[in-house]
């Protein structure tokens, strides 16, 4: 059965043409058995029999060309008037070519015309044939009439409603297709963001804590002999500060793992603003002098302006150690206003070199800066990064406690 269904349904025309045939010959026995005229004129059994093939074609091109199908068969129905050729089994094909372009998605003129044909065909046939006898009533006419209508009013209107339907399913179909497109774009747009937002975190983690073991190993090298108890030092802060990265980088590493089941234990917290102090302590142990202030009172901020504030510093001073020169010092601000928290991260080194700064980074080489202007986006506040007068770098940031819609 599904077979055959589906072999309907890639053959239109050629189901169409099957019915014509079946039309075709009721008309044909309807004109071998039937008298060929009536009392008003007469018609030969050759003029039925080519009204007959006509409408058979009307049937069986239905649905290739439904606007000229339409024009035959009002045509046809003219020539049945003016030669006085009775209604018979053919005539059926109106009622189908009505329903085929009120149903079809084409000109709304060819879907008025059949509308009005059909409406108008028992009329004008009641005023051809009158009924016989000649006596009835014209209440009696106007209700045969009426009832003849019917069929045709019906034809038109569930060939409206098809298409109607068809259309209202096709909107459904295109608003469901743009939707699935808007959500792939959108998953998109998630994905890149989730990638630069790691892409920050794992060039913090590693830009910061790679630097200071790179200092402290350099300063365990040089003081090694002279001072074996220095150079152990260094080598605990190197192992601390590994420990550290590995933790952090375990944390991001186990974001990207989907679908496997990660341990709690495994994961460590954002860093925030209450470890900046130990951010500077770490680094005061790597050999980089830093004052640190706090203005303002401390209270808890949004976890997104905790963890941009930890990067921005964590960034600034990695930076302070990599292009401040020998013998720089550095000065870091918290400042708590009532509406955000202001940062600033100065040096007296050397500075980075201009164009690391100017466009964020536009040699490629500024991705620190890059990220910080990034984070700071994100939260909605603003970043000031430039040489400082006097010498040095100086980083200023602006971070608002209201969300960003």
């Amino acid at each position: 059965m599904q077979r055959l269904y589906d072999f309907i349904r890639r053959h239109p025309t050629g189901v169409d043409t099957f019915w014509a045939f079946v039309l075709l010959g009721l008309s044909l026995l309807w004109v071998a058995s039937a008298p060929a005229g009536s009392e008003e004129g007469e018609g030969s059994p050759l003029a039925y029999t080519a009204v007959a093939v006509l409408f058979s074609l009307v049937v069986a091109l239905r649905r290739r060309m439904p606007e000229k199908m339409l024009l035959l068969s009002v045509a046809l129905g003219v020539a049945q008037l003016a030669f006085g050729l009775l209604p018979f089994m053919a005539d059926f094909a109106m009622l189908v070519i009505i329903y085929t372009v009120a149903a079809h998605d084409g000109p709304r003129w060819a879907s008025r015309l059949a509308l009005a044909g059909g409406l108008s065909a028992a009329t004008l046939s009641q005023l051809r044939w009158p009924l016989e006898g000649g006596n009835e009533s014209s209440a009696a006419k106007v209700f045969f009439t009426v009832i003849m209508t019917v069929p045709f009013a019906l034809a038109w209107v569930l060939g409206d409603s098809l298409r109607t339907r068809r259309a209202y399913f096709a909107q459904l179909e295109e608003r469901a297709s743009r939707l699935e497109k808007e959500r792939e774009a959108q998953a998109k747009v998630a994905v890149a963001a989730e990638r630069a937002r790691i892409a920050r975190e794992l060039h913090d983690v590693v830009a910061h804590n790679v630097s200071v073991m790179v200092v402290q190993a350099d300063g365990a090298a040089y003081v090694m002999d002279s001072s074996p108890e220095t150079a152990r030092q260094a080598l605990e802060t190197i192992s601390s500060t590994g420990r550290q990265a590995l933790a952090e980088m375990r944390r991001l590493l186990g974001i990207l793992r989907t679908g496997e089941h990660q341990e709690a234990g495994e994961y460590v917290p954002q860093p925030d603003v209450e470890q900046i102090e130990d951010l500077v302590e770490q680094v005061r142990g790597a050999g980089l002098a830093v004052d640190f202030k706090i203005e303002g009172t401390p209270r808890p901020l949004p976890s997104g302006v905790e963890l941009t504030a930890y990067r921005i510093v964590q960034e600034a001073l990695t930076n302070t150690r990599k292009h401040g020169g020998p013998d720089v010092g550095a000065s870091v601000r918290l400042v708590y206003f009532d509406d955000g928290l202001g940062l600033l991260v100065e040096d007296d080194g050397r500075g980075a070199p201009q164009e690391m700064y100017e466009d964020g980074g536009a040699d490629g080489r500024g991705h620190g800066l890059i990220g910080m202007r990034e984070r700071v986006g994100m939260v909605g506040g603003t970043l000031d990064a430039g040489p400082r007068p006097g010498g040095g770098f100086r980083i200023s940031a602006l971070l608002p406690l209201k969300p960003v819609h």
